[in-house]
């Protein structure tokens, strides 16, 4: 069977790399080999195995009746969009790891594919090499999803670990991540959590079988965590990690992404440094755990390759994904109850008199505040509230 790569980063090279030295097990796997033809980037990579594969015009992959399967690495919404309508227009079936090219444009694709009688499918574009999106169209099928909660971003889990380990500032972990590659020159995306925000979008999309826009979830990165707040954490007990959340509310759901102090007891306190953990709850199942690599060259091309051995004992038929077009209307966040936690310097009297019972938290060598926690309370409400207290910080708090 020929395959097609479009984009030789780190992904598409990861997915090249694996297809030729595991090819004996994916050949038994997927009923025949599975052979590269075709490489598209602008990019002409000399000395390297690939370049007489190389091709910078796109059509050229459409055009070829011999190409079954493309692979889409390239990453962002266009020219990707692009290039993978043609390749299903034309009959090909397309697996891709691009995130943003699934949350902007998923229930379009999914539909034409089952149109064309191809497949699209996108293991990778959440959680990397850990396997979520497959169990949750099949495995958990039988179930009612009532709560996703996760870890999606190495990058902020990696900073969040190494505040907590070496008592660094955000600035001084953010220069150590990108200085590790484990964040980008521009790392507004993993550190403002919109990277985390789209994969929810895909996982509550999936779930709900309906288009849910990134665009209308509450989302809040973890710039604003500073050492003094993880001083407070550990006084407390707790890890902060930014969590990205899905809850079924009635007919719809309600989601967030946002920076939160987890309990011991919590299933995802102990996910550290780059790793990503992702916890299902069903109405039949009850929990489960989905815990690996979130990201990475070949733990997210290995989540690729599946797709690939998937495409290619399906290679008549179309895999059916329920996501149509129709946009889900999202709970409003502001009507959602949380535990919030706080650091001001204003007067204990005072905090007590808008909250009523709190706990108050105090470490002796920070000197001039303190901080507490609210009962659970309504979104809307704490921040009406909050209006009249000087706050320091604020993070919520995982139950």
């Amino acid at each position: 069977m020929k395959a097609a790569v479009m984009g030789y980063g780190t992904i598409g090279s990861g997915v090249v790399e694996i297809l030729e030295k595991n090819k004996d097990s994916i050949k038994n796997k997927a009923g025949e080999p599975i052979e590269v033809k075709y490489v598209l980037d602008i990019r002409d990579f000399s000395g390297d195995p690939i370049a007489d594969k190389i091709v910078k015009d796109y059509s050229i992959i459409a055009q070829d009746p011999e190409i079954s399967i493309v692979v889409e690495t390239m990453g962002g919404v266009e020219p990707a969009y692009t290039f993978v309508k043609a390749m299903l227009e034309a009959g090909k079936h397309v697996a891709t790891s691009n995130k943003a090219l699934v949350a902007d444009k998923g229930a379009e694709l999914i539909a034409l594919a089952r149109e064309k009688q191809v497949n699209f499918l996108f293991e990778a574009s959440v959680g990397g090499g850990i396997p979520i999106i497959r169990p949750i169209n099949s495995c958990l099928t039988g179930d009612v999803i009532e709560e996703i909660t996760g870890i999606l971003n190495g990058t902020t889990n990696y900073m969040m670990t190494q505040m907590a380990e070496e008592g660094l500032e955000f600035d001084d972990v953010l220069k150590d991540a990108q200085a590790k590659g484990y964040a980008e020159k521009d790392p507004t995306a993993d550190i403002e959590g919109h990277d985390a925000c789209r994969k929810i979008a895909i996982l509550t999309s999936l779930v709900c079988g309906q288009q849910v826009d990134f665009s209308d979830i509450h989302t809040e990165g973890i710039t604003k965590i500073s050492a003094t707040d993880i001083k407070y954490a550990k006084a407390m007990g707790y890890a902060i990690k930014l969590l990205a959340t899905s809850k079924k509310v009635g007919d719809t759901y309600m989601a967030m992404v946002a920076p939160h102090l987890l309990p011991v007891s919590h299933p995802l306190y102990t996910v550290n440094d780059v790793f990503n953990a992702i916890y299902v709850r069903g109405n039949m199942l009850g929990p489960a755990m989905f815990y690996g690599s979130g990201a990475g060259k070949l733990p997210t091309a290995s989540a690729v390759v599946a797709d690939m051995v998937d495409m290619a004992k399906h290679v008549d038929k179309n895999i059916l994904l329920q996501w149509r077009p129709e946009k889900l209307e999202l709970r409003d966040a502001g009507q959602g109850e949380s535990i919030f936690f706080v650091r001001t310097n204003d007067a204990k009297e005072k905090v007590q008199e808008i909250f009523g019972d709190v706990k108050f938290v105090e470490i002796p060598e920070i000197g001039g505040e303190f901080g507490f926690i609210t009962p659970v309370i309504k979104e809307e409400e704490f921040y009406k509230k909050i209006e009249n207290v000087t706050t320091l910080s604020i993070i919520r708090v995982a139950e």
